[in-house]
């Protein structure tokens, strides 16, 4: 090989040196001369360790000497190739993609024995932290202050740290919102904060001496009903906030106001105990009168409901200022004439209700979202059973399994949740797209029967229109809501007895006087169902939508409810009013 005279010197012999580096290589690679390894070259290196590669070839060439005209190299590693030194000198080298590495799925570390051994000793003593856990939605009409009340709550408590709060008041009056500071600790997302409305469930948790409660702050508007039905599903007990402003109160719980609703709707989802915060009541200048006269009027609807007199409990409160959440007033007009307990101190004595341990797993799925790692978040209610960290489940309705590679409850890792836990699992070995709100999550081997047509026994709230055969409505089952048609009447039904009235009957009233009854033309009267009055139904999914029906209807997965009380519940809905509610009796396609 000839080089070019005008090349200086010193990179003419540096490359004379290279030419017999590259030969006395050649020489002994076909000689197989002992002594002396081959050189590994790029090419040879494997695909996954360059890195080494790159390595080696450095500490080589810190035994080349530079002199004064040329450089010298003492071989040590026994003739290797200078080209893979110049080329790892200049750093041209592709670095190594990393190669992700799927865990494999956790296994199951209890045995089921001592997995309800182990459950029925912390549900059935004082609890995690000598506390027993309880959920709790709180309901009410628009603007009575729901979330600013739970808001100012979880700061009383430590919840809410002096940052967060000095930020949300900053962020509010920027936006020209500064009486909502409070809520926008529950309102986290931009559309609820510029609107001024709660629109999605909130789930937060607090702690008082002897609970652990899980905050599940429902909105109020209607529109946002489906949401509001879906975090009452989830809920053991309610809190009811009610505005003691004149007019407010009237406007919530007159027809059509949303503290009517939404006590009907708890109550019908199974919900038995319920705490009543009068708020405002500052603005009425803590007046005893207008707290009784709520009290009074509340405390008959809520026994019409079904509400045990002595599972309900009455607070006033305002939540702006603070005033007789956690520690006892100092506000004298209050002091006055209230000598009751405190908001903390009404929360503190819920009674978690009895959790069905022993039956098959059952948890309908409220939330979907990405895990921060591998796998996918799901989140909702444990309505029975118990599961554990690396158990495989069945996703209903669809043909899909997934495994649990996480657990959490109230953002603490545990290895199981029992029912009546509010729980976000991580599901892996499962595509996604199979997980979505609505469907139920169940051992592989004990599923829960899907139906497209079922009988159920309802009971008509007070309705102006009555309810026809043949009558599309909207069905809503935990977060799920599917259209439906009211397909058969089987059954007047006695409300006081439960017994059987007549059968096929033309028409259903409730047992009120003869003059109090509406009066409908005898061609109008075929299966129809008014206002109060309980029925035994055949009710059957319908395909698409209300708006673009379809021919054929996906079955969804339902239980009767003597076999599962909170997967046998069901709400009617039509045109944006809850018109029904009743209980799963059998699936029968």
């Amino acid at each position: 090989m000839e080089f070019d005279t005008d090349y200086p010197k010193p990179i003419a012999a540096a490359a004379k040196e290279r030419e017999k580096a590259q030969k006395v290589s050649q020489q002994r690679k076909g000689t197989g001369s002992s002594g002396y390894t081959t050189p590994v070259s790029r090419a040879m290196s494997p695909v996954t360790s360059p890195v080494k590669s790159v390595k080696r070839a450095a500490g080589v060439a810190q035994t080349s000497k530079r002199t004064g005209d040329g450089i010298s190299s003492k071989q040590s590693s026994g003739g290797a190739d200078q080209k893979i030194f110049d080329i790892a000198a200049l750093n041209l080298t592709s670095k190594e993609e990393a190669v992700s590495v799927d865990e494999p799925p956790p296994k199951m570390t209890l045995e089921r024995g001592k997995l309800l051994e182990d459950a029925r000793k912390v549900l059935e003593g004082p609890g995690k932290n000598g506390k027993r856990s309880v959920s709790l939605v709180v309901i009410g009409h628009v603007d009575a202050g729901k979330s600013t009340l739970m808001g100012r709550l979880l700061y009383e408590l430590g919840h809410v740290d002096e940052k967060t709060r000095v930020a949300n008041e900053r962020g509010s009056s920027k936006v020209g919102k500064s009486s909502f500071s409070w809520a926008w600790g529950l309102d986290e997302t931009t559309e609820e904060r510029e609107r001024g409305i709660t629109m999605d469930i909130a789930l937060q948790s607090l702690t008082t001496p002897h609970r652990q409660i899980t905050i599940l702050d429902a909105p109020g508007h209607k529109d946002f009903i489906p949401n509001m039905i879906s975090g009452a599903s989830q809920a053991d007990c309610a809190l009811l906030v009610v505005d003691a402003a004149t007019g407010e109160f009237e406007a919530g719980f007159d027809r059509g106001g949303q503290t009517r609703e939404h006590i009907l709707l708890v109550r019908s989802l199974g919900v038995s105990q319920v705490i009543v915060a009068v708020n405002k009541l500052d603005q009425v200048d803590w007046a005893k009168s207008r707290y009784e006269e709520i009290c009074r009027l509340l405390k008959a609807f809520l026994g019409q409901s079904g509400f045990h007199s002595s599972k309900i409990g009455f607070v006033p409160v305002a939540a702006m200022l603070g005033v007789n959440l956690v520690d006892r007033s100092s506000e004298t007009t209050l002091t006055s004439w209230y000598k009751g307990p405190t908001l903390v101190d009404l929360l503190d004595k819920l009674e978690p209700p009895v959790r069905d341990i022993d039956s098959p797993l059952r948890i309908p799925i409220s939330n979907v979202f990405k895990g921060q790692s591998s796998g996918t978040g799901v989140s909702g209610r444990i309505c029975g059973g118990i599961v554990q960290v690396g158990e495989r489940v069945r996703v209903l309705p669809g043909d899909e399994t997934a495994v649990v590679r996480s657990i959490e409850v109230d953002e603490i890792n545990v290895p199981w949740a029992a029912a009546g836990s509010n729980a976000t699992l991580y599901l892996v070995a499962i595509d996604p797209i199979h997980l979505t709100v609505g469907s139920i999550l169940c051992p592989p081997g004990n599923l829960v029967p899907l139906a497209t047509t079922f009988s159920a026994r309802i009971i008509v709230f007070d309705i102006q229109v009555p309810i026809t055969v043949g009558a599309s409505i909207e069905l809503f089952h935990h977060s799920r809501d599917v259209p439906a048609t009211l397909s058969k009447l089987v059954a007047a039904i006695d409300r006081a007895s439960g017994s059987v009235v007549k059968k096929n009957p033309r028409q259903v009233s409730p047992p009120i006087h003869a003059t109090d009854r509406i009066s409908y033309p005898i061609s109008f009267m075929s299966s129809v169902l008014s206002r109060g009055s309980s029925a035994e139904v055949e009710i059957t999914l319908r395909g698409g939508t209300l708006s673009a029906p379809s021919t054929t209807a996906r079955a969804i997965p339902l239980e009767p409810f003597s076999v599962n009380k909170d997967m046998g519940r069901i709400l009617v809905r039509r045109g944006g009013e809850t018109i029904a509610a009743g209980i799963v009796l059998n699936a029968i396609a």
